[in-house]
């Protein structure tokens, strides 16, 4: 199966249990990608005790996930990106949606 997410906030929570479901996908043979949109791409910020977003994102990269974050969002927010973080595009997200089997937003 191709999955496909988008994430679009900061939860720490949220976007820690939307990354522990990609990194189940991968373990299940599938393959996952990962667009950051909105606030999603501040996913690199996002600091909290309880919730390793930064550990869990690494896991899904070390795992065989892609991620690739909206251009225009970064920067907004004079961002270059990084490497969870790359600079990506709309054509890039659009072929997320058509090409994948599912697709989640959280």
């Amino acid at each position: 199966m191709k999955l496909g997410m988008i994430i679009t906030q900061t939860d720490a929570e949220t976007v820690f249990n939307a990354l522990r479901l990609a990194l189940y996908s991968l373990e299940q043979g599938d393959q996952v990608q990962v667009f950051l949109s909105g606030k999603g791409v501040d996913i690199d910020r996002i600091d909290d005790t309880k919730f390793d977003v930064k550990g869990q994102a690494r896991q899904v990269l070390d795992a065989g996930g892609q991620f690739l974050a909206c251009g225009a969002c970064l920067k907004l927010r004079d961002s270059d990106g990084s490497e969870i973080c790359p600079l990506s595009t709309l054509k890039d997200q659009y072929e997320i949606v058509r090409d994948s089997d599912k697709v989640i937003t959280v």
